[in-house]
């Protein structure tokens, strides 16, 4: 009689740095998340704010694609452009976004791989690199602005703030979110 001893092999994957199927369902429902609060919360903030924040749910989702995706520049670059084309239905400046959104994902791409190296991605580090981006993004924007209807005074001073309040905004949103959507995915740094 032969003794059948086998064990239970596990391989353990990183299914990371893939723009596969499953990370553009992630994104696609971060972003429709993204949308649908741009309607209701991101209304609701900016009019209690007076304008002063503006949220911008979308650029918080492709963030968080981009935390868990763990995308090579070029494939953040595509969620960018995936996430300014969902951006064009709502915004009064058409065309702008593909700029701002496809740099500031290759930036975020960026950072997220230069902090993998070092050791991981924390929920802080999360936040600041999410600051940046949306900062860096609204500025983009904000230029793109200026130069296409002038008044770099007025607008610098009125768009600045805003930009920077929501930078922070977003920066919270996903510094919050970030582990609890790392662990219901089983992601390790």
């Amino acid at each position: 009689m032969s003794e059948n001893n086998q064990q239970a092999r596990t391989v353990n994957t990183n299914d990371r740095d893939k723009l596969d199927l499953q990370a553009l369902v992630l994104l696609a429902v971060l972003l429709a998340a993204g949308f649908i609060l741009n309607f209701t919360v991101g209304k609701a903030i900016s009019s209690i704010s007076g304008g002063m924040i503006s949220p911008e749910f979308i650029i918080s989702a492709f963030c968080l694609t981009i935390l868990v995706v763990r995308p090579n520049i070029g494939q953040a670059l595509i969620i960018g452009l995936i996430s300014a084309a969902v951006i064009q239905i709502t915004t009064t400046s058409p065309f702008i976004d593909f700029a701002a959104e496809g740099v500031a994902a290759m930036l975020m791409a960026g950072i997220v791989g230069a902090a993998s190296k070092k050791g991981g991605v924390s929920a802080p580090a999360a936040a600041v690199a999410t600051f940046v981006t949306t900062a860096v993004s609204g500025l983009i924007f904000m230029v793109i602005k200026i130069a296409m209807v002038g008044a770099a005074e007025q607008l610098a001073a009125a768009m600045t703030p805003v930009v920077l309040l929501t930078a922070v905004f977003n920066a919270i949103l996903v510094g919050a979110l970030y582990v609890p959507i790392k662990k219901a995915l089983k992601l390790n740094d």
